[in-house]
Parts: structure tokens; sequence; C-alpha cells
């Protein structure tokens, strides 16, 4: 799956099963369930599910828990919008799936 198809998976009514967590997790917040997305990654220790953990704090606008969240993940706080942010993670998630 590349990103236009992750994108146009966005119009189904449910996240598709086939996906790994983080992706649902990504999935889910582009629908308007936050507190889903939030619940999909919270318990992963992942640097993934940190990078989007810390995403999804920065959209709060929880700028102190999401830079703890940059920080474990490996990440600098970014200067991007959040839907460019949200199109970088995912981009780099589904090119993992495909290498």
């Amino acid at each position: 799956m590349n990103l236009e198809e992750f994108e146009q998976s966005l119009e189904q009514a449910m996240v598709p099963a086939e996906l790994p967590p983080a992706l649902q997790a990504l999935w889910l917040d582009a629908n308007g369930d936050w507190e889903a997305a939030h619940e999909k990654i919270q318990d992963d220790p992942s640097a993934e599910a940190g990078w989007i953990h810390a995403y999804l704090h920065r959209k709060e606008g929880d700028e102190g828990n999401a830079r703890y969240w940059y920080n474990r993940a490996g990440k600098k706080f970014p200067s991007l919008t959040l839907p460019e942010e949200w199109r970088v993670i995912a981009s780099a998630l589904l090119a993992e799936l495909t290498s």
C-alpha cells in the first residue's frame, strides 16, 4: 500500500484490519477519533508508536508531553503543519511495510 492508497482508505467505514496498529492509529486520527488512535498506540514501546504518540499530543495541544514523546522516539519537534507531519509519518510507516 502506498500513501495515495492509504489516504483513499480513509473513505472506508472501518479501519482496514490488515494495517499494522501504528497505521491503524493514523487512520483513526485522520477519521476524527483521537481517543481511539491514542489508545491503539499508548502501550506500544516502539519508536514508531512513540512518534505517533508525540504527533497526537502535539495535535492535542500538549506541547510538553509531545516533546517528551518526540525525544523518546528519537525525533526532533517538527516545524511542519500537523497534516504535513501526518503524511510524513504515514509515508515512513508505509515504506517500512514494503522494505
